[in-house]
């Protein structure tokens, strides 16, 4: 339990149903759905599309989706893949013809096909009980009428103004007279509001055909993409075999690559071996087994994640002990701390995360992203429609196994969790904030089931990520000074990244007394709401 004397917050206990989002005016959705009869699934598809509105620069309609679903709390989880594709020209020898080298955020080559309202509609379909016209509705009041702007969604559309005045549709959005919008004012999206109309009323055909694909086709088209709208038309996810590895008494469970779940259940094997340091988390031992375990684990992502229908993942030996094994002794026999293992990834990224359980413990993990602050910030005036950045995972080397090719997905950084034991959910849990999420995962299981923090503390603790750019350690401000020192004196070189690690949010399932227990991260705007 935290030091009640201290600013902070703590944990949001409720029985009947539980919302945890980083907005408040979506955690409220949520909760309306639920007491108006939704299922968690309802309550989380129309918290996102709320989110898609009054958080732009983190998710929108133009991104992609991914959901760990335990229908009545069952440990048999259902995982839905809803990652969009390159478009069916994109190959390696085309872009190697053109010259490009990489694949840069503002291009049109940075866009794969959206696949978030395919993925919201087939699961609402599925597993959902209300129509998705219903769970639109107060995204489309939001967008149509005004929102007011929150703090943090202020201070991102501060930072990444410069990025936004690439794109003057985008600019006279979302930077009304030339500046970032301050908390509190009123902020509007009409076009989306318009869009969103249409998909209440014709389903997925609303976005991947008709106006909304031909204005977003022609747009990329003119800057150079490849994408068409059949490209648009096949849009399609898939239900896939969620992965799991077993950690402090506990099973935790992630959507298999093409996201870098598989990364997070590493970690947790890499840092199952070790012995709790006695110090917390925070002891200088701890801390270093932790960046060393996120170098070797990063670096295995570069080399191995990729789109298993294009590419061999091996996701046996990547789970293996005998893997975990053996970057432990390397860490433990380390008798110098060198440079760390070579791993390359983009900067820091923005996403949203929610999770909700309701009355019947129905359980939802749910992400929604845009990769970028603002993806690609190339924006379709007519339709709202903010796109993506998804393609700057891919690579352009022919021989690597995340190459671009037509129709293949990138590697992807967004993936909910999910907690189980016995056979029960008894966790929905997800970090947000770009590469950091893996090592996010690890980080606030590790304090919550091994440390016992209690839920919030977990969220709320000092947050450290080997740099993604090379050799340095960010750490956040709140790094106690004595432990930068201590890092420092080892050969560490520290930065303080621009914004904090991302967020997060979880729900604990307390099936014997019927208690949920959950918890919003302070970096956001969110909360946690029960009821």
């Amino acid at each position: 339990m935290r030091d009640l004397a201290r600013p902070g917050r703590s944990p949001v206990h409720s029985t009947h149903g539980m919302a945890c989002t980083s907005h408040p005016l979506s955690s409220e959705t949520a909760i309306d759905v639920l007491r108006q009869g939704g299922n968690a699934l309802d309550a989380a598809v129309a918290a996102c599309a709320v989110q898609c509105v009054v958080e732009p620069e983190s998710t929108g309609i133009g991104g992609d989706c991914f959901c760990l679903y335990a229908p009545e709390g069952s440990g048999d989880l259902i995982a839905y893949n809803g990652s969009g594709r390159a478009p069916g020209a994109a190959t390696a020898e085309w872009y190697a013809g053109k010259g490009i080298r990489q694949i840069e955020r503002y291009s049109p080559h940075a866009v794969t096909v959206p696949g978030s309202i395919e993925a919201w509609a087939r699961l609402i379909e599925d597993y959902g009980t209300k129509p998705l016209a219903e769970l639109l509705a107060p995204a489309i009041g939001l967008a149509r009428d005004g929102y007011p702007i929150s703090s943090r969604v202020s201070f991102d559309f501060t930072v990444e103004a410069p990025a936004l005045k690439k794109d003057m549709a985008a600019t006279r959005l979302f930077l009304p007279g030339g500046k970032a919008p301050r908390p509190g004012s009123i902020h509007r999206q009409p076009g989306l509001a318009r869009t969103l109309e249409r998909i209440a009323r014709q389903g997925p055909d609303g976005f991947y055909a008709g106006p909304v694909a031909q204005e977003i086709v022609e747009l990329l088209q003119k800057m150079g993409g490849l994408h068409t709208m059949q490209d648009f038309a096949d849009a399609k996810g898939e239900y896939v075999a969620p992965i799991s590895t077993d950690y402090r008494g506990h099973k935790v469970h992630e959507c298999p690559p093409n996201g870098q779940g598989i990364i997070a259940l590493l970690l947790l094997n890499i840092l199952e071996g070790f012995e709790t340091a006695a110090g917390g988390p925070l002891a200088l031992e701890r801390v270093v087994a932790e960046i060393e375990a996120g170098r070797r684990a990063y670096a295995d992502r570069t080399l191995y994640v990729a789109d298993p229908d294009q590419a061999e993942v091996p996701v046996e030996m990547l789970l293996s002990e005998s893997h975990a094994a053996k970057y432990r002794e390397e860490i433990r026999a380390a008798a110098k701390l060198g440079s760390p293992a070579a791993y390359s990834a983009g900067a820091h990224n923005s996403t949203v995360y929610i999770c909700v359980v309701d009355k019947d413990r129905n359980v939802a993990s749910f992400i929604n992203t845009l990769f970028s602050p603002f993806g690609s910030c190339i924006f379709a005036p007519e339709s709202g429609v903010m796109l993506q950045n998804r393609g700057q995972g891919f690579v352009l080397d022919p021989d690597h196994p995340n190459c671009i090719a037509p129709g293949k997905r990138p590697m992807h950084t967004i993936i909910p969790g999910m907690v189980t034991k016995d056979d029960r959910a008894v966790m929905p849990f997800g970090v947000m904030g770009g590469d950091y999420q893996a090592f996010g995962h690890m980080q606030l299981l590790s304090r919550f089931l091994e440390f016992r923090l209690d839920l919030q503390e977990s969220m709320d603790m000092t947050r450290f990520f080997p740099d993604p750019q090379g050799d340095r350690v960010q750490i956040e401000s709140t790094l106690p000074g004595h432990l930068a020192e201590d890092l420092m004196s080892l050969g560490y070189k520290l930065s303080q990244p621009v914004k904090p690690h991302g967020g997060s949010q979880a729900i604990w399932i307390d099936w014997e007394q019927g208690v949920l227990t959950g918890g919003s991260d302070p970096r956001k705007d969110g909360c946690a709401i029960g009821y």
